[in-house]
Formats: C-alpha cells, sequence, structure tokens
C-alpha cells in the first residue's frame, strides 16, 4: 500500500495510459443505455435494471482485478521486484491522491493571481470539473467554500476509502492469496463510486436505476468516513479537545441528507478550523446544507490548503498503522 500511496502521490494518472474508471464508465454507460431502452417508464423495470447494472459492474471489475492479483502472484516468483512495482503501479490508479490536490491547487493558484477577476469564468469551469454543484454564478468565496467542501469529501471517497478497501483485501491475503486481495477490493469500490457518480441521482429515471449503486456505495464508505472522523483530530493542532472535535463533528455532519459526505465535511471542517455548509444549486435547485464549524471563517485559500495537507498527513498515519497490523497478523 504504502508503495502504491507513493506512486499515487508523485506520478497520478498518466494521461497516455488508459484508466480503469474509463473503462467501468463505458460499460455503465451501455448498460444504463439498455435498462433505459427496456425499462422505459416502468419502475420496478428500471430498478431491476439498476440491480443487474451494479451487480455486473462490480463483478466484472473485482474478477479483473482478482485475474490481474493471479498474474501478479505468478511473476512475483520470476522477478519480484519488477512484478511488485507493476502491480502497486496499477493499484496507485484506485487512489485520488495527486490528481485531487492538483485540481484543487490550480484553482487556488488562479485566484492568487492579481486579475484573477477577469478570468473568473476559467476558474469556475476548473471547479465544474470536479464538483456536481451549479458553478455558474459562484463568487470567490463560494469558490473557496466548494474547493474545501469537496476537498474534504474526495479526500474520504478517493482516497480513504479505498485505502480502507485495499487493506480488507490484503488481510484476506494473509488467510489465503486465492481471495480477493488489495486490488480486487479496490476496483470493486470503485466500481460502486463510479456507479453512483454516473447514476446516483434522485430524478427521472435515474432515481430508480442508479439506487442500487447508491446504497452500495453509501454502504462501502459507511466505515471509511468515520474512521476518518475518529483518526483525523490526531493529525491536526486546535484548540479544542479531540473527544470534543469528534463529538461536535459528529452532531452536526450526521443531520446531512448523505449519511457519509456530512461527516467527512464536518470533520475536516473542525480540523481544519473553516466553516462549511450553505446554499447550494444543482441543475437550477436549491439545497440548502447545514452549516457546520459555524464558529470559525468562511473558507480561504490558506483553509483549503489546510484541508489538503491534513488530508496527507492522515493517509500516511493509516498506511503505517495498516502496516503495523498486517505485520502484526503475520507474527
Amino acid at each position: 500500500m504504502f508503495v502504491a500511496a507513493l506512486l499515487d502521490f508523485l506520478i497520478g494518472d498518466p494521461k497516455n495510459l488508459p484508466h480503469p474508471v474509463q473503462s467501468m464508465g463505458v460499460v455503465i454507460s451501455f448498460l444504463k443505455g439498455l435498462a433505459e431502452k427496456i425499462g422505459k417508464e416502468n419502475k420496478s423495470r428500471l430498478f431491476i435494471g439498476g440491480l443487474i447494472i451494479t451487480f455486473i459492474v462490480v463483478s466484472l471489475s473485482g474478477i479483473s482485478g482478482w485475474i490481474i492479483e493471479r498474474l501478479f502472484l505468478f511473476f512475483e516468483i520470476k522477478n519480484p521486484i519488477l512484478s511488485t512495482l507493476f502491480f502497486c503501479f496499477i493499484l496507485s490508479s484506485s487512489l485520488a491522491t495527486r490528481s485531487l490536490n492538483k485540481s484543487i491547487l490550480e484553482i487556488l493558484n488562479s485566484i492568487r493571481k492579481e486579475n484573477y477577476r477577469d478570468n473568473l469564468n476559467n476558474i469556475r469551469q476548473k471547479l465544474s470539473l470536479i464538483v456536481g454543484r451549479d458553478v455558474e454564478n459562484l463568487d470567490t468565496n463560494e469558490i473557496l467554500r466548494a474547493s474545501a467542501e469537496t476537498a474534504s469529501e474526495n479526500s474520504v471517497d478517493g482516497i480513504f476509502a479505498p485505502l480502507f478497501w485495499m487493506f480488507i483485501g490484503t488481510i484476506f491475503w494473509e488467510f489465503n492469496q486465492s481471495m480477493p486481495g488489495p486490488l480486487a477490493m479496490a476496483w470493486i469500490f470503485k466500481a460502486s463510486s463510479t456507479i453512483d457518480s454516473m447514476l446516483g441521482y434522485k430524478e427521472g429515471k435515474l432515481k430508480w436505476i442508479g439506487f442500487t449503486g447508491a446504497k452500495l456505495d453509501d454502504l462501502m464508505v459507511w466505515i471509511p468516513s468515520r474512521i476518518v472522523l475518529i483518526t483525523l483530530p490526531f493529525c491536526c493542532k486546535t484548540n479544542t479537545s479531540i473527544l470534543k472535535t469528534i463529538s461536535n463533528s459528529w452532531k452536526e455532519g450526521i443531520v446531512d441528507s448523505s449519511p457519509n459526505s456530512g461527516i467527512s465535511e464536518a470533520i475536516f471542517a473542525y480540523c481544519a478550523e473553516v466553516r462549511m455548509g450553505g446554499v447550494n444549486y444543482y441543475k437550477g435547485v436549491k439545497v440548502i446544507k447545514p452549516i457546520v464549524a459555524m464558529s470559525y471563517p468562511i473558507a480561504s485559500i490558506d483553509s483549503v490548503k489546510r484541508i489538503l495537507n491534513l488530508s496527507l498527513r492522515l493517509q500516511i498515519v493509516w498506511i503505517i498503522v495498516f502496516t503495523l497490523i498486517i505485520k502484526f497478523i503475520n507474527l
């Protein structure tokens, strides 16, 4: 996991190489078209179609990862160094540390420029690539708030959740290497996450097609988000005690409509000392998100950077702890 995380941080996702999520997206789009064509306006058929889509995409992703793991275990005996590096490179595709940092920092660096107001539309366009809300009318403060919130939520979805499932896959290997390992489990999670991002909208046909995928993604992020809630305060320095920080974050985050994103945003808000929540628009529809960490200032360039730094610190802590647990199991 350490090598995979390091490769993701240093290299990220090379643009010239195909990414597993792209393949998942192609399959999801094809199956979605079939489900809509067959289901038409029938809610039960659309729900069953979404259930089948989730089963097929998650199964194919897990089996693909499992096959690559079998190849790695076979070639590891002949060339351990090269095969390990190659396997870790593929494994790193499940993490989003570099891509998340790069996207957020590009927005922050653009805002730092003296003439940034002249390029506000360009900044909004960059923001639209990483958030689901409408960005056309966002001012600088709202752009920074959106950046802080997506940095918090995507740290859990794109870094800590896949890390957790890699760890679970590694534990499986400690008992039986024929079981799904870190890559298979990471790709199973990425499949559920991709289905949720493409189909998990509570409107029209997608309300029924994307239901199963959205619930599976919620389930797979449920434990990692709560581990982040408990562990992130150990990586920050605030005037509030660790227990108080966790308690406040839980109380304010759990009221969010999402079982995971509210908690993720709340704990980062308290640890980075930045207020989050407020009015958002999604396809023109007004949504009021609960305010968290009300006593702290609104988002700034520095507070968004603190979120990214906290995420990196916690990632290092997780990898160290996971490695120690695996070493202990081997004793």
